[in-house]
């Protein structure tokens, strides 16, 4: 992954031989000829895509290969999600938490894909409180506390670039932006003896979904603060209830799933890549 010197001319680096290969609006990044050395300038301020992809789902038939690597259409679905992150123009980074063993196969992926926006793996945890936990810390030296963070889960592939833009306006308006989706059954709260003790009214119920998406100085000092309290929860929005920060909301684009546990053979009839429209015609 390339070395990051945001405070070094780019001249001087072009004088010892690199070559400019990548430029966007807040970043650029420069490659020896022989492509083993890379730096990236201007990431002092940006938005980054935190993936994570650190599970296992024991529910599945092919428990050797975790549900984010298996493929779909001829892909793994990590890379799906991935390449809509690469592609969207208001995201800088991309930093992935990934199962510990699956880290050199992913690095293969990456390449074989040429996304070149994934500029550092970490290792998961346990669960996923942890992996984002150990995501968000990753990038504390170069975040600063208003940039703004995308929290994903690495098996929703089909999130698209509009969803990501309300994200991303949602933090810059209010802070915080959980994606949601209104309920389509009926809620219930068990009591005891497994008796229905509550059912409220559905329209009131939403389905907490991702991106989850934050300042990150915000975020990272909730994550802080539960990691030193031994608190864990199930995901970024959880986090914010049990310490009662305020959160705000976008609706999801449909069809933002998260990849179910299948036991057959991950073949799906709708299209998932972005060129499946030109590949259709």
């Amino acid at each position: 992954m390339p070395e990051r010197y945001p405070l070094i001319s780019i001249p001087e680096f072009k004088a010892l031989g690199y070559r400019t290969m990548v430029v966007s609006k807040r970043y650029i990044v420069l490659y020896t000829i022989d492509k083993k050395q890379g730096i990236v300038f201007g990431i002092n301020k940006m938005n980054t895509a935190l993936i994570f992809a650190g599970g296992t789902c024991i529910r599945m038939s092919t428990r050797a290969e975790p549900k984010q690597f298996l493929e779909m259409h001829g892909k793994p679905v990590i890379i799906y999600t991935l390449e809509n992150f690469e592609m969207h123009p208001e995201i800088d980074d991309i930093v992935v938490v990934c199962i510990e063993n699956w880290i050199n196969e992913l690095r293969h992926m990456i390449k074989r894909y040429e996304l070149v926006m994934v500029s550092q793996i970490v290792v998961g945890g346990a669960a996923s409180h942890e992996s984002v936990y150990k995501g968000l810390h990753a990038i504390s030296e170069r975040s600063r506390p208003d940039a703004i963070v995308l929290i994903h889960d690495g098996v929703r592939p089909l999130i698209n670039d509009e969803l990501i833009s309300t994200n991303i306006a949602k933090v810059k308006e209010c802070g915080t932006a959980i994606t949601i989706e209104a309920a389509t059954e009926s809620v219930v709260r068990l009591g005891k003896d497994d008796a229905i003790s509550e059912v409220p009214p559905r329209w009131e119920m939403y389905l907490a979904k991702s991106p989850q998406s934050f300042r990150y100085g915000l975020i990272w000092d909730l994550y802080k603060r539960a990691h030193s309290e031994g608190v864990a929860t199930i995901d970024s929005s959880h986090l914010c209830s049990v310490y009662g920060v305020k959160t705000h909301t976008v609706i999801s684009t449909p069809n933002n799933i998260k990849i179910p546990p299948l036991a057959a053979s991950w073949k799906y009839s709708y299209p998932t890549s972005r060129n499946a429209k030109e590949e259709a015609e």
